[in-house]
């Protein structure tokens, strides 16, 4: 009875994102017709407390799970009467401070005495033994909206074994930050990794929600899932445009700049350059010591690329995570976003890759197994390497496009 119960609620709420009553209110708040933006640890307390109630609940989370006035979930929760009694923590740890890629082990949380289950080491998935005694878990984390970003991973990774111990699955939503455009090529699934657990582009346009409800249907998991919703987010609002406070999902996301281009520019991630890491910004840059910029920056500017500009750029990373030119001058190129309606972060960086690849052959550094993990098939990196004019490249990718956007439609819980 509970799940029909669900269903309807979460099928109904996206239709009407708030009770009336409540939109009265906040209207009047915020201006005629302003509709307020709340993320789902509000709308679970504001209208779904049956979901959580008398339930020993466990939750996954990290520093951005706040509410849409910057209170973290697990003050709301307990303040709500919630019982919680275990948490869980992605990539970067439940402090959101580890660096990219780094093993995060288990540990109690100070403030609540809770245990603090790592789901980014040696397990990547919860264990009966972290499961024992839970009824329900909460999934509380903000995607970046590009495919490479693990929290869908750890998302998909508890699905699992939730089914298996009969524990039901709630997400509350979040919106996707960079909003809902569609770009990039569609991951080969003959390539799933931790940076692409599923076969969609790399700037997919989903919120983690959605994410959850297409990986269900496409993995075939037997989870008992629920979406909150969103409330009054639609998919051409970007963060920025939300009014909720901003809190870097990542450490070296630290912008709403760098979440824009980081599902171009985090290829570069498998090739020899600095993506910045280490320095105040990191994803809205490239660099490597030996870069002729004036010659890359004739050839990318003579492409009259839509909504960006490029300049050059001095950086010096300290203690990068990736270990790339630490304490060392960098000459580099920063981007800078002109229009977020008509820019393209990923035909702009296949612009770059294959500008650095005919200025630099021997020392973009090509590391195929990662790169190709990151581009969803060894297809990008080929075409580049064989000259193939960038664009030409990108259209290429139009017909996968289209057949994900049909494919996508059952699990959209937003209007544009």
């Amino acid at each position: 009875m509970h799940r029909r119960l669900a269903l309807v609620w979460v099928i109904g709420f996206a239709f009407a994102c708030a009770p009336a009553s409540s939109a009265r209110v906040d209207r009047a708040e915020q201006g005629a017709g302003a509709v307020p933006v709340l993320p789902g640890i509000d709308v679970l307390l504001r209208d779904s407390l049956h979901l959580v109630r008398g339930r020993r609940v466990g939750l996954v989370t990290n520093q951005a799970g706040v509410d849409a006035r910057g209170v973290s979930d697990v003050t709301r929760l307990l303040q709500a009467g919630v019982r919680l009694v275990a948490l869980f923590s992605p990539e970067h740890g439940f402090r959101g401070t580890a660096d990219a890629g780094a093993a995060v082990a288990s540990t109690v949380d100070s403030a609540t005495g809770l245990p603090i289950y790592s789901l980014y080491g040696p397990l990547t998935a919860p264990t009966a033994d972290m499961l024992q005694g839970l009824d329900l878990l909460l999934v509380d984390l903000q995607d970046a909206g590009a495919r490479y970003y693990t929290y869908i991973g750890t998302t998909i990774d508890l699905m699992a074994p939730a089914a298996r111990a009969r524990i039901p699955v709630v997400v509350l939503d979040r919106p996707d930050p960079i909003a809902g455009a569609v770009q990039g090529n569609v991951l080969d699934p003959a390539f799933v990794s931790t940076v692409g657990r599923l076969a969609v582009p790399m700037r997919h346009g989903l919120t983690i929600g959605e994410l959850a409800r297409l990986a269900r249907a496409d993995l075939g998991l037997g989870t008992a899932l629920t979406v909150v919703p969103v409330a009054g987010w639609r998919r051409s609002l970007a963060w920025d445009d939300t009014g909720l406070p901003f809190v870097p999902p990542s450490p070296n996301l630290r912008s709403i700049g760098a979440l824009f281009h980081y599902p171009g520019l985090c290829l570069f991630e498998g090739t020899a350059l600095s993506v910045g890491r280490g320095t105040e910004e990191a994803f809205e840059q490239i660099g490597a010591p030996w870069l002729d910029t004036v010659a890359v920056l004739a050839r990318v500017r003579a492409e009259s690329l839509p909504g960006v500009r490029f300049r050059a750029a001095a950086f010096t990373p300290r203690h990068p995570g990736d270990g790339r030119f630490a304490d060392t001058a960098v000459a580099g190129i920063r981007l800078e976003m002109t229009d977020r309606r008509t820019y393209d972060p990923t035909r702009t960086a296949v612009h770059l890759l294959a500008a650095i690849a005919a200025l630099h052959p021997d020392r973009i550094g090509w590391i195929p197994r990662h790169f190709d993990r990151l581009a969803g098939g060894p297809g990008l990196r080929e075409a580049i390497q064989a000259g193939r004019d960038p664009d030409e490249i990108v259209r290429g990718w139009a017909a996968g496009l289209a057949a994900f956007e049909a494919r996508r439609k059952p699990y959209l819980l937003y209007g544009e």
